[in-house]
């Protein structure tokens, strides 16, 4: 017999993350410091959480051909299979293939917001991502086609009354294409989910957090791994 609780240590969860970010909306006057503290708060959660072959940071995605995206609250990103990732000072440039997934990382869900987190996945999504055939033992396997990249939006509240009602569902379906959220959490009222028809909300204001993370790593899961990169792709750069 033992006095733990599967139950209580999932809630827990969730009561850390929510508390530090109603701490950083209450405490912080100046809005880049609050926006900062928060999106601190959801970068430690995934870091800390997810299984070591992922990562998570603030950064700018880039591909072979020389694009980048808009800088990104939160990319979760391949550190197993890709060598490729620049660090400068507080800069992070992740190549365009080893992305998994991206995330807004805001105070509150508003339609403005909903659209700027579209925004930013698109310009994650649109970016060129190299392929190449996969040695192994018995010969060599062929070049995987990239997955799809998950987008979606993090936040402690809503401007809306309710706080996850048609008003989210309608800027949700704006976003179609690469502009198109897969899920999100607002923390202290709880999560969406999409899939290729429609989207639909949990309201789950004691475990939002627990439950974002959980769905975030079992649709980590259906993606395998990312595609091997062609290093000689981003080499060429070196001749320009």
């Amino acid at each position: 017999m033992t006095d733990w609780s599967l139950e209580t240590l999932l809630r827990s969860l969730h009561d850390d993350i929510s508390g530090r970010l109603a701490t950083a909306r209450k405490t912080f006057a100046h809005s880049v410091t609050k926006g900062d503290a928060s999106e601190a708060v959801w970068l430690e959660l995934l870091q800390k959480y997810l299984p070591m072959r992922y990562r998570a940071d603030r950064a700018h995605v880039v591909d072979s051909r020389g694009t980048f995206s808009d800088q990104i609250d939160v990319v979760v990103y391949d550190r197993q299979y890709s060598p490729f990732i620049f660090h400068f000072q507080d800069q992070i440039i992740i190549p365009a293939e080893s992305v998994y997934a991206v995330f807004e990382a805001k105070q509150s869900i508003s339609t403005a917001q909903v659209e700027y987190a579209q925004a930013k996945a698109g310009s994650v999504r649109k970016l060129y991502r190299t392929s190449l055939p996969i040695p192994h033992a018995g010969g060599t396997y062929p070049a995987k086609v990239p997955g799809h990249i998950i987008a979606g939006i993090l936040t402690f509240e809503s401007d809306w009354s309710p706080a996850l009602g048609d008003s989210l569902l309608s800027a949700l379906a704006q976003g179609t294409g690469d502009r198109a959220l897969d899920l999100g959490c607002v923390a202290a009222h709880g999560t969406f989910l999409c899939d290729e028809q429609s989207c639909y909300t949990t309201e789950d204001t004691d475990r939002a957090a627990t439950a974002f993370l959980l769905e975030l790593i079992a649709r980590l899961q259906t993606l395998a791994t990312v595609p091997m990169i062609d290093i000689r792709a981003y080499a060429k750069w070196l001749k320009v």
